[in-house]
């Protein structure tokens, strides 16, 4: 059961302008820092969904808009015209820009009165999921993380040659049978993380693509979701425990 979550929207100042950040807060008022990283359909009622489930387990929660450089606080509808949409949209999306915008969003979070323990990232995680999974991946790389987990990130089989940069816990998710990352694609991953005991890799053989998004029918699986997402919360009370 969810408890009353208090929300807000905070602002932060890149060096070409400002973007918006949604935070959530627990019922305690504080707790660690979770960096939750959109997918294509931006910062919508999945992510609303994802971060009311975080915050009620103890996490203060912030969600940036990394679509504000195309049109500020975007969000796509999860019907399949949505997914159109939201697929072209995203095609204009800058990675390296993500990346930047979510390392500005984990020193904001982890300076929080509300976030607990030391700054400079001590208490912060990052998850993602899909466009989000590669962000949060590639943010890795580059910054030091309590907890890091990646759902279906499309870039991710690609830049495993990455993987020795990130020396936090890291939890690899896929789909088995994702049309966008074929199961090979997954096994260089698979591969790439077999010595390197802080990833944790976890596919769903017969889960396809954004299996864990209830807001979406065209790709939501209940079962699958329900077993990632345990997968997920146990990872993140292993190595960044809110109580």
């Amino acid at each position: 059961m969810l408890v009353d979550m208090r929300t807000r929207t905070d602002r932060i100042t890149a060096h070409d302008g400002t973007f918006d950040v949604h935070v959530w807060l627990p019922d305690s008022g504080s707790g660690p820092g979770v960096l939750l990283v959109q997918e294509i359909y931006g910062v919508g009622p999945y992510l609303d969904k994802v971060a009311a489930d975080l915050a009620s387990r103890g996490y203060v929660v912030a969600a940036p808009d990394l679509f504000w450089r195309l049109r500020p606080n975007w969000v796509a509808e999860h019907t399949p015209e949505g997914t159109r949409a939201a697929l072209e949209f995203s095609e204009d999306f800058d990675l390296a820009h993500g990346v930047a915008d979510c390392a500005l969003t984990v020193a904001h979070l982890s300076a929080l009165p509300e976030v607990s323990g030391p700054a400079g990232g001590g208490r912060v995680g990052a998850l993602g999921f899909c466009l989000g999974g590669s962000v949060a991946y590639m943010l890795a790389t580059q910054l030091e993380l309590a907890a890091v987990l990646s759902f279906y990130g499309s870039a991710v089989p690609d830049a495993t040659g990455l993987m020795e940069r990130i020396q936090a816990p890291l939890l690899l998710v896929f789909g088995g049978s994702d049309p966008y990352i074929p199961r090979e694609r997954v096994a260089v991953v698979e591969k790439a993380a077999e010595h390197r005991p802080n990833v944790v890799m976890y596919v769903e053989e017969e889960a396809g693509h954004a299996f864990h998004n209830s807001e979406s029918p065209m790709f939501h699986q209940p079962e699958p979701a329900r077993r990632a997402w345990e997968v997920a919360t146990a990872f993140l009370d292993e190595h960044l425990p809110a109580r």
